[in-house]
């Protein structure tokens, strides 16, 4: 195309974008419809899976369950039918093994049909500095946090593709936004899971496939038990989420097609200063912010919990 047409092109579209954006921020976008869909939730034994599975009960979805844990989601089940829910299927998968994703992948195309919401939530934490980490930690890291991404995508997308409809949530951390000091392998799993999340939406939109839509979720520390024993400098500006309250707004997200959540809000901002700020000023904010010491009190789970 000819250059000035490409740029009067750009300029016109960027403004229309911008003032759209700006609108969808004063006034709250309408939520779609998602009765009959198939929703599967990795790692909904626990956590925010449970609470995110017990958010879509009070819909008339159909959920899927995964996770290492049976007895977490035979509980996850037991309350998400004390919520409404009534199609309910779960299957235990490791996430992180390619063929056991690929295997039961099959199984619940047979057995409940094309996955059409799917939630990639399954994540684990080390707590170890880098150097004090285990070679097979870290590897277990990545193979949960970021690998078992990309075998659920390849599993459940072509079916969304072939009905341009769908939905691809990654349950990333805002650790997938800013590195922090003690969590360099936790980090590097979500910075990944972040960016290609990013290339498939990029995917999607190049093939024309704008029916399939997607949300990353980043996340400051959760009070799921995770993260238990970290502290937060100054809880005011970030807080400890409050879990009900993280998984109320995932499902909000999906519901408005919102492609991006950051929690809380003051995370935006702080991914603004980021992009800008000479490297020395970013450290000692961090500094400021206590992200040199949210680690030093890790505890992490300390008994197995449904």
């Amino acid at each position: 195309m000819n250059f000035l047409l490409e740029t009067l092109q750009l300029i016109v579209l960027s403004i229309y974008y911008n003032v759209e954006a700006i609108i969808k921020f004063c006034i709250p976008s309408k939520k779609k419809n998602v009765t009959g869909e198939i929703v599967l939730i990795t790692g909904a034994g626990s956590g925010i899976g449970r609470l995110i599975a017990l958010e879509f009960a009070r819909m008339d979805v159909a959920l899927v369950l995964w996770d290492i844990s049976e007895e977490g989601m035979k509980e996850t089940t037991r309350l998400s039918k004390e919520r409404g829910a009534s199609r309910i299927h779960y299957y235990l998968c490791d996430c992180s093994d390619k063929t056991e994703v690929y295997r039961v992948a099959e199984q619940v195309k047979r057995e409940v049909g094309d996955i059409s919401i799917l939630i990639n939530n399954a994540g684990i934490v080390t707590g170890k500095k880098f150097m004090d980490a285990p070679d097979h930690l870290i590897e277990k890291t990545i193979e949960v946090n970021t690998m078992s991404h990309f075998w659920t995508n390849k599993a459940f997308l072509p079916a969304m593709v072939k009905n341009n409809h769908g939905h691809l949530v990654t349950i990333s951390s805002s650790a997938g936004l800013i590195g922090v000091n003690g969590l360099a392998d936790y980090c590097a799993s979500k910075f990944a899971a972040i960016g290609f999340a990013e290339s498939v939406a990029l995917e999607l939109i190049a093939t024309g496939k704008d029916g399939v839509k997607t949300t990353i979720v980043c996340p400051y520390f959760i009070n799921t038990g995770m993260f238990d024993g970290c502290s937060t400098k100054w809880p005011t500006l970030l807080p400890i989420l409050d879990p009900n309250y993280v998984a109320k707004k995932v499902v909000e997200a999906i519901l408005t097609d919102q492609t991006y959540l950051m929690l809380p809000k003051s995370m935006y901002l702080l991914m603004a200063l980021k992009s800008f700020l000479p490297h020395k000023q970013s450290v000692i904010l961090g500094m400021y912010l206590g992200a040199f010491n949210f680690m030093d009190t890790f505890q992490g789970r300390q008994k197995k919990r449904i």
